[in-house]
Formats: structure tokens, C-alpha cells, sequence
């Protein structure tokens, strides 16, 4: 059975909380990453997914894939479905969500 497209930034926090390894994907631009960033979370601009895919599928690790909102991220995860990556899936609501329902030290833009 697939995995769901989208993960709820709660249910995030609570597989991290559990000891559970992930691989935070952040697809925003660098100026964005420099505004507000989730600990852990390593910066692979969207338009350079490309040129990363054999970092991303290498390894076993779910990878967790997360922009501003959750557009971008869902449009990377799609692709990385279409290119055999299967353990991928898309933050709900990106950072921002996060920092509502997660960790309101994550500011805001």
C-alpha cells in the first residue's frame, strides 16, 4: 500500500519525538531557510532536486519533504514518486504549519 502524498506536520513531530530516523527535505529558496528553518532539516531548493536524486534515493531513511505552504514540496514528491522514490511524502501545510501547531519559535513569513 503507498504511502499518503501528505504527512501532517503533528504526525512529524511525533514519529521524531519517537526516536523514528527521518530525512527533512526543505525545498525553499535559501533566503527563505535563512527567515525560518526546522532543526534537522537539510536545504535542497526545488529547481536542484534534480541534480540531487542520487543523494535523495540513496539510503533508507522516509524522506520528509517541506516548503513555505506545501506546494512546492507536494509538486517535488510527485516527481520523486515518478522517479521510483517511493518513501517520500510532503509536510501538510509546509513550515508555516509547522509553526502554528508545532513549534511557534519557527518564525512566521
Amino acid at each position: 500500500m503507498a504511502l499518503p502524498l501528505e504527512i501532517p506536520p503533528q504526525e512529524v513531530k511525533q514519529r521524531l519525538d519517537a526516536g523514528e530516523k527521518l530525512r527533512l527535505i526543505d525545498v525553499r529558496e535559501p533566503q527563505e531557510f535563512a527567515i525560518a528553518r526546522i532543526e534537522g532539516g537539510d536545504l535542497i531548493p526545488m529547481r536542484t532536486i534534480p541534480g540531487a536524486l542520487p543523494q535523495l534515493s540513496a539510503g533508507d531513511l522516509p524522506l520528509i519533504v517541506y516548503c513555505h505552504h506545501g506546494v512546492r514540496s507536494l509538486n517535488v514528491v510527485h516527481w520523486l514518486r515518478e522517479q521510483g522514490i517511493e518513501n517520500c511524502q510532503s509536510m501538510a501545510g509546509g513550515i508555516d504549519a509547522w509553526s502554528v501547531s508545532v513549534d511557534p519559535n519557527v518564525p512566521r513569513y
